[in-house]
């Protein structure tokens, strides 16, 4: 599984893809072990687009159409029927209702963030800099701002400065100019999916106002990618009514074991928190 999607984003990488063809490069991703055997009908259902979409995708890959690149990832990954005939919980064949697909769903998803940490650095880069900025802006709208807020609820236990950005409208850059006085040379943003255009907007004033940005977000395709910026994909589920967002979460709690690994003072500043709450009788034991 890992391998197939790490093939399909090597196939990707560097293509200017329209928001429709992220949207079946992102599905591809996710069903990377069964991509080479979807027809195009198939894979436009699975997308939520157009047949016509993959064909169009296709093309933009650099392929006659659908046929050639389905039979070039048949070609490239052998190893797929292996895939697609399942394994782990609950097996080929065993009967799984819509909860229990949603949760395995979920398990994919954190399977794959799994494969992508098995390469340290990006998070280690971002921890590094999240440590370093002396005021630290949270970004996180509508979907995305309970990752946002969760992150920023425990960042602010060992970071100086951490400075949440849960509501849009007018005020949001006048409140980015106030980070960026206060000294923040980094902006953290969870980008999830209904990407809001506030969301897209926010980042582009905050790059010109000289902020480094670091995107959490579904998927390396979202939206609100730049080149500029460094962005950790974490796929969320879209088997029930609402998505669901454990992978992104769980990346978040990742971020901030790597920034705390760049805070001297993070240690102390927790076991002073402890304290204190001891003291004032804050938590039941």
């Amino acid at each position: 599984m890992s391998s197939a999607s790490a093939r399909l984003l090597k196939l990707f990488e560097g293509r200017r893809l329209t928001p429709t063809q992220r949207r079946i490069a992102h599905c591809m991703v996710r069903q990377a072990g069964d991509a080479p055997f979807l027809s195009s009908v198939e894979l436009a259902e699975l997308a939520g687009v157009s047949q016509p979409s993959v064909t169009r995708f296709a093309v933009a890959l650099g392929f006659d159409g659908y046929p050639a690149l389905r039979r070039h990832l048949r070609e490239t990954a052998p190893e797929a029927a292996d895939a697609r005939s399942g394994s782990g919980d609950g097996g080929a064949g065993e009967p799984c209702n819509a909860y229990q697909q949603a949760v395995r769903a979920e398990i994919d998803n954190l399977r794959h963030l799994a494969a992508l940490l098995a390469d340290p650095a990006p998070v280690e880069r971002a921890g590094s800099m999240l440590a370093a900025t002396p005021t630290l802006p949270v970004l996180g709208l509508r979907a995305a701002s309970a990752q946002a807020r969760g992150f920023a609820y425990f960042a602010a236990k060992v970071h100086p400065d951490v400075r949440l950005l849960d509501e849009g409208g007018s005020m949001l850059a006048d409140r980015i100019d106030g980070c960026v006085r206060a000294g923040a040379q980094v902006l953290l943003c969870f980008a999830l999916p209904r990407h809001p255009r506030e969301v897209a907007d926010a980042l582009s004033y905050a790059r010109d106002a000289g902020l480094r940005i670091i995107t959490v977000a579904d998927s390396a395709f979202a939206p609100v990618a730049h080149p500029d910026d460094l962005l950790l994909p974490a796929a969320v589920g879209t088997g029930l009514v609402f998505d669901t967002a454990c992978a992104p979460m769980l990346l978040g709690r990742v971020l901030l074991e790597a920034m705390c690994d760049g805070l001297p003072q993070a240690q102390a500043r927790l076991e002073d928190f402890d304290a204190r709450a001891v003291e004032r009788g804050l938590f039941m034991e």
